[in-house]
């Protein structure tokens, strides 16, 4: 194929009438024919043919007035008014035709002229003249209403003059001898061509004007008075009025007309255009003309012909010239005068309009910054507008006449010509125009895009073109951004999972050697938190170079987000399972070794490390599965311990159901209620009376299993992504994820409760409530709500102790120690938990209010086994001792604990070796009986920072406040 014009098909043939259509005309055909033929046999009686050409003929007519009736009812437009004169005027032709069987068929006589049949006959033609009028194309203009007269007139004067030399003067004649009847009866046959001349003239210029709706039913109801006025003249002619009789010939013709115009109307009706068949016009479609050019040229010309010849026959005939014949030519000749100086006008007019409009539009193409373009069949370019020098950087003249397939793209040829074919294949109404993107040659040998907007023009192509080369480099930019990483400029999320995709897909779908690698830096956050996040920006972009290199040209690196970064490993199908994973192994530790090199960032070394995941993709996996098992895999390496490859296992998805499982479950305890309140006592080393009571919770699930806070804190963190976990000895996290610390909310609130409670009835022992230095800070909880708790059960000064827990270097202690100077204000004690282990014990010893140190229980288990332990133990407490603090020791569960303890000055200690966590009855009889056995008996204590009884009290330091009674 040498250029797209070639490609160019013949638009297929528009479908005919449907089946139903296409049988009425056989129907209509076949009585018609049949009355033809028993017409010309004579029907084979003379009373039948009486029948049937006077009775017939009126129930034809009759069935054309009923289904023109009915076709106006159906209506509602300007053509009603029509086919109801229609039908009127046929219900006139009924009338005549049953008045004259009335008087053959019924009465048996002749029927008198003239009679009421005639008044009928002579009312068809009025009707359908002023119907055909209706149809007709209104002129818009003077000139054209003028015009449409002299049309009118032009054929009409010159059938007058024709009949009036055939027939029509000798029936004057008739009527000037003044025998009786005889001016009647002239008149009346004056009447029958004079109204069928004027029907005539209205069929012919209606023929050139008929409006454009509904064409083809307009059209079979011309075709129908037209047949009928031919069956007129006939009658009326006189070779054959002396002879006529009824059921003749003749009749067939009426006949015929009437059938024709009752099927006109409903043969047709499928081609009204409805509203959304407008549309612009086509290229093959020919444009409306002026008013005054709606006849053919020759009109006027055979219109004079005809009075020529009228007047010639009466020449000829050796006759006087008749002075109707000569007024008649004579207004004839004077009308195609007056007509042909309208069209030298308005042609003069269409003129200097035409060449107006050919400057406007071509000053538009020429002006235009598109490349206008009018393409042959063939495919040669016919024009090409001056734009293209701007946009082709080629003159238009050294285009025109150059083939389309020498400038387009041969890469986008093929799709080209195939867009063509399918759009001129296209019904023109439905698809007027296209869209075709391709690549074009410019003047210097460069392909630019180009669009074109294609339209039908003559069987070829008009084409309007413009450079697109911007926008196409803008929306690959746009693509590239959508799917990079706008920092490494490495596929994103979306990207990569798209590449998994294709890896899973396709001929490598049997592969299952591919791997997925999941990679975590660890230790990125304290880069950003302590050289800048412009410095960790620059190890990021550093860490992608690494990874980029670092894998194959068919690999794919991807940054994921934050500080993971993935890697995809396609599979080559040809080692065993074992090799391949031993290969991948192999990459990903070659991987985290490059990645945990040191880093030159603002001239300093900065170390990372890396935390890998592997998943291999098993027969049948998703995308989704497969990052979700690499995923899984290095959240393990992170557990493990960091700067490790960890290969997935199916034990790991299980573990994460479970957790999810029991995660759901803890939802579920939270709203039913099923967590119980428990409070361990906290008993003076010295005397063994108890001095608090510290608050945990338990978790009875419905199955009946207790839960201990070490296994459903755990699951708390888990369901809210928390990394921090708990120590297992109360009821409160270490971080503050959402569902912890809504288990939190609800063991300060029932252990307030309880205690106020306790309080009324005369146990004033405090209660201790382990709180997170996160969950005091979160600005989501209520502001005061500690405050608000103490308040609205009227828990007085002293009896509640926060133990304050902090697992966290980064929080803010200006902010947390302004929030315990508030509660130490309403008399709320504060304890450090965990002292002796944690990130920030020293720093909140030193900067904190605290009014108790609580020894960490890691301690308190080895204090008499181990000599290192038992020193930095006694250090501790000699720590606190000075700061004049009390001190708790956590976790004693053997009585050798409690006399080593109370030998360091440990002045109050928990644990099994006194009691475990009581409900609420065990607790009021233990507080009842008010203090434990005390392995070695009750001694005074060892150290002066002890009390010796009663609850905890506070030592005044220099940090310390005097509490004040909550408002």
């Amino acid at each position: 194929m040498s250029a797209p014009g070639a490609a160019l098909l013949t638009r297929p043939p528009a479908s005919g009438g449907g089946g139903r259509s296409l049988a009425m005309q056989l129907l209509l055909a076949v009585v018609s024919g049949g009355y033809a033929v028993g017409a010309a046999l004579g029907w084979g009686s003379e009373e039948l043919a009486e029948i049937m050409g006077d009775f017939g003929l009126s129930a034809a007519a009759l069935l054309a007035a009923v289904s023109c009736y009915a076709y106006a009812r159906t209506i509602d437009s300007r053509e009603r008014p029509a086919w109801l004169l229609f039908a009127f005027s046929s219900l006139m032709g009924a009338c005549g035709n049953g008045v004259w069987g009335w008087y053959e068929v019924v009465l048996g006589v002749a029927v008198p002229k003239p009679s009421l049949a005639d008044f009928a006959f002579l009312c068809f033609a009025p009707p359908a003249i002023v119907g055909l009028l209706v149809l007709a194309k209104r002129p818009v203009t003077r000139a054209g209403w003028v015009c449409l007269g002299l049309d009118s007139w032009l054929i009409g004067g010159s059938l007058l003059t024709l009949s009036w030399s055939l027939a029509l003067a000798h029936a004057a004649r008739t009527a000037q001898s003044g025998a009786p009847g005889s001016v009647p009866r002239a008149a009346l046959s004056l009447a029958y061509p004079l109204l069928d001349i004027a029907l005539v003239s209205m069929v012919l210029v209606l023929h050139f004007r008929r409006s454009e709706a509904n064409r083809s039913a307009v059209n079979t109801a011309i075709a129908a008075l037209a047949l009928t006025v031919l069956s007129d003249a006939l009658f009326t002619s006189p070779l054959l009025s002396a002879e006529y009789q009824s059921g003749q010939l003749l009749d067939a013709g009426w006949f015929a007309g009437s059938l024709l115009l009752a099927y006109a109307p409903w043969g047709a009706r499928r081609t009204h255009p409805g509203p959304g068949t407008a549309g612009p016009p086509r290229a093959d479609r020919p444009v409306s003309r002026p008013i005054t050019g709606s006849l053919p040229a020759l009109t006027p010309y055979l219109a004079a012909a005809v009075c020529t010849l009228g007047i010639l026959y009466n020449v000829v005939d050796g006759r006087k010239v008749d002075r109707v014949v000569v007024f008649t030519g004579c207004t004839v000749v004077l009308a195609l005068v007056i007509r042909q100086g309208i069209m030298l006008i308005d042609n003069i007019a269409l003129t200097q309009e035409l060449a107006q409009k050919e400057n406007h539009f071509r000053s538009l193409v020429q002006g235009s910054s598109d490349v206008i373009m009018i393409a042959a069949p063939t495919g040669t370019l016919r024009y090409v507008s001056p734009a293209a020098a701007g946009v082709y950087g080629r003159e238009a003249e050294e285009l025109v006449g150059s083939e389309l397939a020498t400038l387009i793209h041969p890469h986008d040829l093929g799709r080209v010509v195939h867009e063509v074919r399918r759009f001129l294949a296209a019904p023109p109404a439905e698809e007027p125009t296209t869209r075709i993107e391709c690549r074009f040659k410019s003047g210097s040998g460069e392909w630019l895009n180009v669009e074109s907007t294609v339209n039908r023009h003559q069987g070829g192509l008009i084409l309007n073109s413009r450079d697109v080369t911007e926008r196409v480099r803008l929306q690959a930019q746009l693509q590239h951004s959508a799917e990079h990483d706008p920092l490494t400029d490495l596929p994103n999320r979306a990207l990569f999972t798209r590449r998994v995709r294709q890896a899973l897909t396709g001929r490598r779908a049997g592969d299952h050697s591919t791997a997925v690698l999941f990679i975590d830096l660890d230790g990125f956050k304290a880069v950003n938190d302590t050289i800048g996040h412009q410095a960790g920006d620059e190890l990021l972009i550093e860490a992608a170079r690494r990874l980029q290199d670092s894998v194959r040209a068919g690999d794919t690196a991807a940054r994921l987000g934050g500080d993971e970064f993935a890697a995809l490993i396609l599979g080559d199908g040809a080692r065993e399972r074992s090799a391949r994973e031993h290969q991948v192994q192999e990459i990903a530790d070659r991987l985290r070794t490059t990645l945990s090199q040191p880093y030159r960032i603002a001239g300093s070394e900065v170390r990372v490390a890396a935390s890998i995941g592997v998943a291999f993709a098993d027969p049948g996996i998703t995308p989704s599965d497969l990052m979700r098992n690499a995923d899984l895999a290095m959240y393990r390496a992170k557990a493990g311990g960091k700067d490790r490859v960890e290969l997935y296992a199916p034990q790991m998805q299980a573990e994460v159901v479970r957790k999810a499982e029991l995660a759901g479950r803890l939802r579920t305890a939270l709203h039913d209620g099923e967590f119980a309140l428990l409070h361990q006592p906290v008993v003076s080393l010295a005397t063994g009376e108890v001095t608090a009571v510290a608050a945990q919770a338990r978790w009875r699930s419905a199955q009946g299993i207790l839960f201990t806070p070490a296994e459903f804190l755990r699951v708390a963190e888990y369901s809210e992504g928390a990394a921090a976990g708990s120590d297992g000895r109360s009821g409160l996290p270490a971080g503050t994820p959402t569902r912890a610390a809504e288990l939190g909310h609800w063991l300060l609130e029932e252990a307030v409760a309880q205690a106020a409670e306790r309080h009324r009835i005369g146990h004033d022992v405090p209660v201790a409530v382990r709180m997170s230095a996160q969950r005091l800070l979160d600005r989501a909880a209520p502001l005061g709500s500690v405050e608000a708790l103490l308040t609205r059960h009227g828990l007085p000064s002293g009896a509640l102790v926060i133990e304050l827990t902090v697992s966290d270097p980064r929080v803010p202690f200006d902010e947390l120690e302004r929030r315990l100077a508030a509660l130490r204000r309403l008399g709320v004690l504060i304890s450090l938990d965990g002292f002796g282990s944690g990130y920030a014990a020293i720093s909140a010893l030193r900067r904190l209010p605290v009014d108790v140190l609580k020894v960490d229980r890691g301690l308190v288990e080895g204090v008499v086994e181990s000599a290192r332990l038992h020193k930095i133990t006694a250090g501790l407490l000699r720590i606190a001792n000075d700061l004049g603090m009390q001190s708790v020791a956590d976790g004693v569960d053997l009585p050798e604990q409690v006399m080593a303890l109370r030998a360091m000055g440990c002045t109050h200690g928990q644990g099994v070796a006194f009691s475990g966590p009581l409900d609420e009855y065990r607790l009021r009889r233990a507080l009842v009986r008010g203090t434990f056995p005390v392995p070695g008996g009750a001694v005074q204590p060892a150290l002066a920072g002890g009390s010796s009884g009663g609850s905890m009290a506070i030592r005044r330091g220099s940090h310390n406040e005097t509490p004040v009674p909550p408002a």
